[in-house]
């Protein structure tokens, strides 16, 4: 019984091993690269709020870093992800009975450029965008942060899942 359990184990392990496919949590596969460089993100959106710029050009950072084990250079990377940010407002979405805003929606959208050095064919420029929803009772300044957090969350995955995840 013990040689046939030794059995079935090695069996398994070979046709595992055999197979040489490449699994990983974050769904990337095999990445033909080993850097990877973020140029900084310029505001040219209409209305103009100072440091989401900086924010997001980190967030883009950290989410690549945090998903891959790419190494971030300054200059010449494999992938290179490059655009700029080409709308922040802020709009109201529902009215009360008196004819003010209930509820307020921040939405940003990011112009992405994404290269790859070694296959050209998944190059890319596309835009990304997101929403945040708050009372209008709120001032945005002292919503900003939880804000900027949730909608470049959701911008950065969707930046990484086009140009990465292949999802």
């Amino acid at each position: 019984m013990k040689s046939l359990k030794k059995y079935i184990v090695l069996a398994l392990s070979l046709t595992l091993v055999g197979c040489n496919v490449k699994y990983n949590f974050t769904g990337t596969g095999k990445i033909d690269a080993k850097t990877f460089q973020v140029n900084y993100f310029q505001n040219m959106a209409d209305i103009v709020e100072p440091g989401i710029e900086r924010t997001f050009t980190q967030k883009l950072q950290n989410t690549i870093l945090n998903q891959t084990n790419l190494n971030l250079v300054s200059t010449n990377g494999d992938l290179l992800y490059e655009g700029e940010i080409v709308e922040y407002r802020i709009t109201p979405m529902a009215a009360t009975s008196e004819q003010q805003a209930a509820q307020n929606r921040m939405t940003i959208t990011v112009n992405v450029r994404y290269s790859n050095k070694n296959k050209e064919d998944d190059n890319f420029e596309k835009r990304f965008s997101f929403f945040f929803d708050f009372d209008a009772s709120v001032l945005p300044a002292t919503i900003l942060n939880k804000a900027l957090d949730e909608i470049y969350e959701r911008i950065t995955q969707d930046v990484f899942n086009e140009s990465l995840a292949k999802w």
